[in-house]
């Protein structure tokens, strides 16, 4: 009998930030670097499961800026990081984990439920950095003239190459079988790796994965309310309450034009000279809220933490809003918060990389792939929105062509090829896992039914953005417990599989759910 190979790949854990407000990349940035601070001082202690210095190395593979175009010859240098500690050779399987929208962890390869996921099935993991992100560019990467190399079908096919290439170093075969792992963006590119890719990877699992694409998402807000609400994540009627009456008072404050009050009470670094500072003051704001609902977990903040603050005794919801903004800025060691429009455009601008800090980079790469190709703008354009009312559609766009020289038309067409080259939330593949915590905003553009036999899907209450690919923690509640359990099951299964077995009993399964997809109803997605 003929010995296979199984290679796995593992797609980057990168909670996705859309909005303008700055607020959001500063708590997301914060959540990073303590849970890289949290790694290290495992690894220095040797409480860090698997960590085995001698058997981690850093490599770099040499891409094309163009996968598509022969006549472009420039190349660029794409980081990835190799554990061998797990692979049981020849035959054992390969987890890969692939970079989103941001710098590729230094313990990428060494941490997450993916990795106990290596330790049960024998893998060789590789942790490899998305093109555009990290260290993984030119030095004139973000110019204008290159960020149209920047997109995810570019990212697919560095994937194919990076197999190719892998295939020769490691002296696999066509034997070989790919399963994609990823979250948030990388875990559509997951699912698009499976469909785009299928005589590649074997199979995929999405975390918290938007596959579709859309301008307006408005959506986005209704989940926070909702997720603010609920007692299981340390949330509250009352909660939800105060925070729109608090909202509700700053919008009134602006209708009057009372901007020196705002401007003292919640801090501003500059004065709020324009509607668009005021806009980026109210995104900064809903951030404190937006940011907290995606990644609760038992460290604050947390919703329970936000939650705690918002429904003290104090006279007003509006003060309680004004004592949480400055709780957080306190946390974060800043004196004021930066409000302005003009900054904000100025960073989107800059086109200067530096390599050993590559810092905030990724928001300009990232808002431009929402420009190119998503969307994804959380807006309050519907009644249920419990922030202000001044976060509107048109600003994002107003970005797109400022900084980026598209306007709201070519934006909204190339959402629109999005959805159509990739199948949207009815996608049709195989051997393909979306994964989803009911906390979490993004599940509202994700698959949530199973599709078929093989594309199947799993909901997590109380959970938020990615949660299933951490690693196990005593805070969990039981259905997140259960639900990795799941994916692990699955995954052998999927190993277990042969492709004319899959295929035998798959056809006609896809066919009879073709048309049995989600609502785009929004009140449907979220309830």
């Amino acid at each position: 009998m003929k010995s296979v190979i199984f290679i796995l790949v593992i797609i980057s854990l990168a909670g996705s930030a859309y909005g303008f407000g700055l607020n959001f990349w500063k708590l997301r940035s914060v959540i990073r670097k303590n849970e890289q601070q949290r790694l290290r001082m495992q690894q220095q202690s040797s409480h860090l499961p698997n960590s085995s210095p001698q058997m981690t190395v850093a490599s770099e593979i040499i891409q094309p800026l163009d996968h598509f175009d022969p006549q472009i010859k420039t190349t660029f240098g794409q980081r990835y990081l190799v554990n061998e500690k797990f692979w049981k050779q020849p035959n054992g399987p390969v987890f890969i984990y692939i970079g989103g929208e941001g710098t590729l962890g230094e313990f990428a390869d060494l941490a997450g439920a993916y990795v106990r996921y290596a330790e049960e099935y024998g893998a060789l993991i590789f942790a490899v950095e998305h093109r555009f992100y990290g260290e993984s560019m030119n030095d004139d990467g973000l110019k204008l003239k290159n960020l149209k190399f920047l997109s995810s079908q570019q990212a697919l096919a560095d994937l194919a190459n990076f197999h190719l290439q892998m295939t020769k170093v490691y002296n696999l075969t066509a034997e070989n079988k790919w399963i994609s792992f990823g979250g948030s963006y990388a875990g559509s590119l997951s699912a698009w790796f499976r469909i785009k890719y299928p005589h590649l990877v074997h199979g995929a699992v999405a975390s918290s994965a938007p596959v579709r694409a859309l301008v307006n998402f408005d959506a986005y807000c209704d989940v926070v309310a909702k997720s603010l609400a609920t007692e299981i994540v340390g949330g509250s009627k009352k909660c939800l309450e105060m925070a729109i009456g608090a909202f509700n008072m700053v919008d009134r404050l602006i209708q009057k034009r009372n901007l020196s009050q705002l401007e003292s009470d919640f801090v501003s670094c500059h004065p709020l000279g324009t509607d668009l500072d005021v806009l980026q003051m109210v995104s900064n704001l809903a951030d404190l809220f937006m940011a907290t609902v995606q990644y609760d977990g038992p460290v604050a903040p947390n919703i329970k933490s936000v939650c705690e603050i918002m429904t003290k005794n104090s006279p007003t919801a509006y003060q309680n809003l004004v004592a949480l903004n400055k709780d957080i800025l306190q946390r974060w060691g800043k004196n004021c918060s930066d409000n302005s429009w003009q900054n904000y455009i100025k960073m989107l601008s800059n086109v200067s990389f530096n390599r050993t800090n590559p810092g905030l980079v990724g928001v300009r790469a990232w808002i431009y792939q929402t420009c190119s190709q998503f969307g994804y703008y959380q807006t309050c354009d519907n009644k249920a929105c419990p922030f202000s009312h001044y976060m509107t559609l048109a600003p994002n766009f107003k970005i797109c062509e400022s900084v980026f020289n598209l306007n709201a038309k070519e934006v909204s067409d190339r959402i629109d090829f999005t959805n159509e080259y990739y199948g949207s939330d009815d996608p049709h593949g195989s051997r393909i896992l979306f994964v989803n915590g009911l906390v979490d905003p993004w599940h509202a553009l994700s698959v949530l039914e199973n599709v078929s036999q093989s594309e199947l899907a799993i909901v997590i209450p109380g959970t938020s953005h990615c949660a299933d690919m951490k690693d196990d923690n005593p805070s969990d509640p039981p259905a997140l417990t259960e639900a990795r359990k799941h994916i692990s099951s699955l995954i052998g299964k999927w190993l277990s599989q042969t492709r004319s077995k899959e295929m035998s009993g798959n056809t006609q399964t896809v066919q009879q759910n073709k048309r049995r997809r989600l609502s785009r109803d929004s009140d449907r997605l979220i309830g």
